[in-house]
């Protein structure tokens, strides 16, 4: 079973918002840096948000810069991803991800060994 827990997936209209969390135990959340993935229908998996390990640093896609939201609680060790106004084009594959170190990886890096979670399905309809 994987360790990140992700929940909060599900079916939404178009023009709404949905909240995904990811549960980590401290071993695998404490002083790292975490991040959303998602796969779309027929495409690559792609980063769409990370956070520094103190939460003071956040990194967005520009596919969701804007109306996506990522913060994280370090006494709960979980992060959050707020998506507002979603679009038919959000529908996908998300996981929770945690890097090995507090810093981040850069964000055009592909071949980083994140710990992943199994991930929470999102669908928007028209």
């Amino acid at each position: 079973q994987a360790q990140l827990l992700e929940s909060g997936g599900g079916s939404a209209q178009a023009g709404g918002s949905l909240r995904l969390s990811c549960q980590a135990p401290p071993s695998i959340y404490r002083n790292r840096c975490m991040a959303w993935f998602r796969q779309a229908p027929g495409k690559e998996r792609e980063k769409i948000a990370q956070i520094y390990c103190d939460g003071s640093h956040t990194f967005y896609a520009d596919s969701v810069k804007g109306r996506f939201t990522l913060t994280r609680d370090n006494a709960q060790n979980t992060v959050d991803l707020l998506i507002d106004v979603l679009k038919p084009e959000d529908t996908g594959m998300y996981y929770c991800a945690a890097a090995r170190s507090c810093d981040c990886p850069r964000p055009g890096g592909s071949t980083y060994n994140w710990i992943w979670g199994q991930g929470t399905q999102v669908t928007v309809s028209l």
